[in-house]
């Protein structure tokens, strides 16, 4: 009889570690999702500000910058639930600016041209880097809440469920070949 209490006691105890462990596990997946989350927002914001400093610049053609300006702003000021079709629009008009090669060798030319072109390569190059973690982490997380064990148990608490990040991130040729040089 106490022989079998100790069992019974210590299959309790490996059943609540292993609860506890999962537990602790989503719990710091959802932490880097958060983490992931900041730096994608944080690489976003820097993309749409760079795009947006350079359409003001004066060095596009009038039709560019509008073009680009606008796309900018409309990703700053998006909110959360339009956020990834802004994000995407934005992607596009950098596409449609820079689709040629002599764009970015104009945009160079220009005082300044040099280091605005450099930055604006960089922020394209990670935006698609920081929505990768972030998406990665979602992926991860939500395999993890599909468990049994996480949904009888209901280890998740009353955190949402996690959404990754969809959007048209592509860069222009242009910006792309000037990052990886």
């Amino acid at each position: 009889m106490t022989v079998t209490l100790i069992w019974i006691a210590v299959a309790l105890f490996a059943i609540g570690l292993y609860l506890s462990w999962t537990a602790g596990r989503l719990d710091r997946l959802h932490a880097r999702i958060d983490a992931a989350r900041a730096a994608l927002d944080a690489q976003l914001l820097r993309r749409a500000s760079v795009a947006q400093e350079l359409a003001t610049s004066g060095v596009l053609d009038p039709a560019a910058s509008i073009v680009l300006c606008e796309a900018a702003h409309a990703a700053r000021q998006a909110e959360e639930e339009h956020r990834e079709v802004a994000e995407s629009e934005l992607s596009q008009a950098l596409r449609a600016v820079f689709s040629e090669p002599g764009q970015v060798a104009v945009v160079r030319e220009a005082p300044g041209g040099e280091d605005a072109t450099e930055e604006l390569a960089q922020a394209v190059r990670r935006v698609p880097m920081a929505r990768r973690f972030h998406n990665d982490a979602v992926r991860a997380a939500r395999a993890l809440r599909r468990h049994r064990t996480v949904r009888w148990f209901r280890l998740a608490g009353h955190a949402p469920f996690p959404l990754a990040f969809e959007m048209d991130d592509e860069p222009p040729v242009a910006l792309a070949d000037r990052a990886n040089a």
